[in-house]
Protein backbone atom coordinates (compact mmCIF):
# COMPACT_ATOMS: atom_id res chain seq x y z
CA UNK A 1 0.00 0.00 0.00
CA UNK A 2 1.50 3.24 -0.94
CA UNK A 3 1.00 7.01 0.60
CA UNK A 4 -2.30 7.08 -1.23
CA UNK A 5 -3.98 4.02 -0.08
CA UNK A 6 -6.29 5.99 1.81
CA UNK A 7 -6.85 8.51 -0.64
CA UNK A 8 -7.45 6.00 -3.40
CA UNK A 9 -9.66 4.15 -1.12
CA UNK A 10 -11.83 7.31 -0.37
CA UNK A 11 -12.01 8.72 -4.43
CA UNK A 12 -13.22 4.81 -5.18
CA UNK A 13 -16.19 5.15 -2.33
CA UNK A 14 -17.34 8.91 -4.00
CA UNK A 15 -17.21 7.71 -7.28
CA UNK A 16 -19.59 4.68 -6.31
CA UNK A 17 -21.18 7.07 -4.38
CA UNK A 18 -21.97 9.24 -7.85
CA UNK A 19 -22.91 6.02 -10.10
CA UNK A 20 -25.46 5.02 -7.47
CA UNK A 21 -26.90 8.35 -6.78
CA UNK A 22 -27.05 8.58 -10.68
CA UNK A 23 -28.20 6.20 -11.48
CA UNK A 24 -31.38 6.59 -8.59
CA UNK A 25 -32.11 9.85 -10.20
CA UNK A 26 -32.08 8.51 -13.64
CA UNK A 27 -34.39 5.78 -13.12
CA UNK A 28 -37.05 7.95 -11.23
CA UNK A 29 -36.50 11.00 -14.15
CA UNK A 30 -37.10 7.92 -16.42
CA UNK A 31 -40.09 6.48 -14.74
CA UNK A 32 -41.43 9.82 -14.32
CA UNK A 33 -41.47 10.33 -17.72
CA UNK A 34 -43.76 6.90 -17.87
CA UNK A 35 -46.39 7.96 -16.08
CA UNK A 36 -49.65 9.62 -17.17
CA UNK A 37 -49.45 12.91 -16.58
CA UNK A 38 -53.29 12.26 -15.61
CA UNK A 39 -52.25 9.85 -12.82
CA UNK A 40 -50.36 12.76 -10.84
CA UNK A 41 -53.65 14.73 -10.10
CA UNK A 42 -55.44 11.41 -9.18
CA UNK A 43 -53.58 10.40 -6.63
CA UNK A 44 -53.27 13.59 -5.10
CA UNK A 45 -49.65 14.28 -5.90
CA UNK A 46 -48.01 17.25 -7.55
CA UNK A 47 -48.31 17.47 -11.21
CA UNK A 48 -46.00 15.25 -13.74
CA UNK A 49 -44.28 19.17 -14.86
CA UNK A 50 -43.35 19.44 -11.47
CA UNK A 51 -41.97 16.04 -10.99
CA UNK A 52 -39.79 16.16 -14.35
CA UNK A 53 -38.40 19.34 -13.40
CA UNK A 54 -37.17 18.31 -9.82
CA UNK A 55 -36.20 14.65 -11.27
CA UNK A 56 -34.29 16.18 -14.47
CA UNK A 57 -32.52 19.12 -12.84
CA UNK A 58 -31.56 16.79 -10.02
CA UNK A 59 -29.99 14.27 -12.50
CA UNK A 60 -28.43 16.89 -14.38
CA UNK A 61 -26.73 18.64 -11.47
CA UNK A 62 -25.88 14.96 -10.49
CA UNK A 63 -24.06 14.53 -13.88
CA UNK A 64 -22.32 18.07 -13.93
CA UNK A 65 -20.91 17.87 -9.99
CA UNK A 66 -20.15 13.90 -10.79
CA UNK A 67 -16.96 14.00 -8.84
CA UNK A 68 -18.73 15.32 -5.82
CA UNK A 69 -21.71 13.51 -5.05
CA UNK A 70 -21.74 14.52 -1.11
CA UNK A 71 -22.55 18.12 -2.36
CA UNK A 72 -25.56 19.58 -0.67
CA UNK A 73 -27.52 20.23 -4.28
CA UNK A 74 -26.85 16.69 -5.35
CA UNK A 75 -28.08 15.34 -1.58
CA UNK A 76 -31.26 17.01 -2.08
CA UNK A 77 -31.73 15.36 -5.66
CA UNK A 78 -30.93 12.20 -3.70
CA UNK A 79 -33.86 13.09 -1.29
CA UNK A 80 -36.02 14.01 -4.17
CA UNK A 81 -35.39 11.05 -6.06
CA UNK A 82 -35.96 9.14 -3.13
CA UNK A 83 -39.19 10.94 -2.08
CA UNK A 84 -40.91 10.03 -6.08
CA UNK A 85 -39.54 6.53 -5.83
CA UNK A 86 -41.25 5.84 -2.23
CA UNK A 87 -44.26 8.17 -2.15
CA UNK A 88 -44.77 9.18 -5.83
CA UNK A 89 -44.60 6.13 -7.97
CA UNK A 90 -46.87 3.61 -5.18
CA UNK A 91 -49.60 6.25 -5.41
CA UNK A 92 -49.13 6.68 -9.44
CA UNK A 93 -49.29 2.99 -10.33
CA UNK A 94 -52.86 2.91 -8.50
CA UNK A 95 -54.21 4.85 -11.31
CA UNK A 96 -52.24 3.55 -14.15
CA UNK A 97 -49.08 4.81 -13.96
CA UNK A 98 -45.52 3.08 -14.84
CA UNK A 99 -45.22 -0.22 -16.48
CA UNK A 100 -47.74 -2.35 -14.36
CA UNK A 101 -50.03 -0.55 -13.29
CA UNK A 102 -53.47 -0.10 -14.58
CA UNK A 103 -55.60 -2.93 -16.34
CA UNK A 104 -53.11 -5.93 -16.95
CA UNK A 105 -55.61 -6.97 -20.02
CA UNK A 106 -54.89 -3.47 -21.65
CA UNK A 107 -54.90 -3.33 -25.33
CA UNK A 108 -53.92 -0.85 -28.15
CA UNK A 109 -57.23 -0.05 -28.09
CA UNK A 110 -58.32 -0.27 -24.52
CA UNK A 111 -59.11 -3.04 -22.08
CA UNK A 112 -60.17 -6.55 -23.55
Amino acid sequence: MGPNAFGDFQSWILVLLGVGALGLKGYAFVDALRVPTQAFPAAGKWSKTIWLAILGVATLIEIALFPSPLFFVNLLGVVGAAVYLVDVRPAVRQYGGGRRGGNTHDGPYGPW
